[in-house]
């Protein structure tokens, strides 16, 4: 799984995210909604090559996927509009891959530690969101937070994703490293 290796570099936890974004970008043309993208759900193999995994509660949408009554749902990674209308759509996988982001930063801990489900289900629909992880890039953070967007509309692509992602590797680097840059 994604999360296991702390050893990894920074530009290691890029290149893992870049893979995770083509490959929902791949399904985002495909019109999939994966539903469950979560670092459990990412392959590691060697060389860090990274596959999208689990597609159980994968559907083809055309705009939105309903779920129905009593279907369980990964609450610390769903999007507002799935815990309060129960819609799926490409943009609440966007808000799961913000929150695999956050995993990814944090060397896989849990997200929104300091909360039970109950309370996620409760704030995150209200506005809450989690803080910037510790030597977290402030670029990073803010994807974070774009993928967070109240507004589904209004999150990314993950095509805007993965080309923001694979920019990273053709700038300065030392521009990212700057202390400057982490909060």
């Amino acid at each position: 799984m994604l999360c296991e290796y702390e050893h990894r570099t920074f530009s290691d936890q890029i290149e893992m995210a870049a893979q995770v974004a083509s490959g929902m970008s791949f399904l985002e043309l495909q019109n999939y909604i994966h539903r469950d993208l979560a670092a459990r759900n990412v392959l590691v193999g060697e060389n860090n090559i990274c596959k999208v995994a689990d597609f159980g509660l994968a559907r083809v949408f055309m705009n939105v996927y309903e779920i129905k009554d009593g279907t369980k749902f990964p609450v610390r990674w769903t999007a507002p509009e799935v815990i309060r209308y129960n819609k799926f759509t490409i943009k609440s996988d966007v808000w799961s891959f913000g929150i695999l982001l956050y995993e990814i930063m944090t060397f896989g801990q849990m997200p929104y530690p300091t909360m039970t489900n109950y309370q996620v289900i409760q704030q995150v629909p209200e506005g809450h969101r989690m803080s910037c992880p510790l030597k977290c890039p402030k670029f990073m953070y803010h994807m974070m937070t774009e993928c967070w967007n109240g507004k589904e509309q209004e999150r990314p692509t993950f095509e805007t994703l993965l080309w923001r992602l694979e920019d990273y590797f053709e700038q300065d680097v030392s521009s990212y490293d700057d202390a400057n840059n982490f909060h």
